[in-house]
């Protein structure tokens, strides 16, 4: 077994694609394909299922999959350990995010975090609040971004960012600048999946209001932050979303705040407590960390 081949696994396991994982490091797909059935023989267990349009490892495969980020990780603070004393990190940093920190301020980190470690190379998925938590606990990456406050005793989280939610509408609507919980009730909304914290937020809002959120006029569910402001846009109903994303659409929709759901929404870092982070992870997380709030 060598670290080739736990590179070529992992990197599978993140994409889901052999040709996906080949382009991150830099192997062709045979040479990818040929380190996958080494490590499957070297094991004596099947690690990945290749019968699905996309690949997924196996229970055995899950199982090895913890061990093997551990290890890559490991190896790359014994190399940053012995390295030079450059203060500049390299490598592929994981991470995972609910919507809206992909689109309000995680792109400007990432963006100015790179502008100091040029070799730093970042795959982001982007999913709801309960999916970016269960992939930390999985190790399918190493840093998380939601929307709300966890209570897990296996995750350290950390508040890093604040901003508010807002209600956005057509520009053909007639919607002023405020608007009341009730009243938006006669709008149809294009809501978000029952994971998403913002959607669980708003709800909560409704029921201390003395409101029904059955009594919301359903347009559509959707779970992506930008088919929500096309789809607004368009004229297809109202949604609430980010004070500062809903800030990047003047001229396109109307903002409305909304009187009795006023509060800031928080935004929390999350990592594994006791697991330590690669070099990279490490460096963005204290980058984060003074970067915001």
């Amino acid at each position: 077994m060598d670290f080739k081949q736990i590179e070529a696994f992992v990197n599978v396991v993140r994409f889901k694609s052999f040709s996906k994982a080949a382009d991150a490091s830099f192997f062709s797909q045979p040479t990818i394909s040929t380190h996958i059935q080494n490590l499957e023989k070297e094991l004596g267990v099947k690690l990945l299922d290749r019968k699905s349009r996309t690949v997924e490892p196996t229970p055995q495969g899950n199982a090895f999959y913890k061990y093997a980020v551990e290890m890559l990780n490991a190896r790359a603070r014994a190399i940053d350990a012995i390295g030079n004393a450059s203060d500049s990190v390299s490598g592929v940093l994981e991470l995972q995010s609910s919507s809206v920190p992909s689109v309000s301020f995680l792109p400007e980190l990432m963006a100015e975090f790179k502008k100091s470690n040029e070799g730093i190379q970042y795959y982001l998925s982007v999913s709801d609040t309960q999916n970016v938590i269960d992939n930390i606990m999985d190790r399918r990456g190493e840093i998380g971004f939601i929307g709300e406050e966890i209570k897990n005793p296996a995750l350290k989280s950390e508040l890093v960012f604040k901003d508010k939610s807002v209600l956005i509408a057509p520009a053909s609507y007639k919607i002023g600048k405020k608007i009341k919980l009730a009243d938006s009730f006669s709008y149809p909304f294009i809501w978000r999946e029952s994971g998403s914290a913002t959607r669980a937020n708003f709800e909560k809002a409704v029921r201390a209001a003395g409101l029904d959120s059955s009594e919301l006029k359903l347009a559509a569910l959707v779970d992506d932050i930008d088919a929500i402001v096309r789809s607004v846009e368009a004229g297809l109903g109202v949604s609430i979303i980010s004070e500062k994303i809903a800030a990047s659409l003047e001229g396109r929709v109307k903002v409305a705040n909304i009187t009795d759901f006023d509060e800031k929404r928080s935004f929390y870092m999350i990592h594994l407590k006791n697991s330590s982070l690669s070099p990279a992870a490490a460096a963005f997380a204290e980058f984060v960390q003074k970067k915001t709030i």
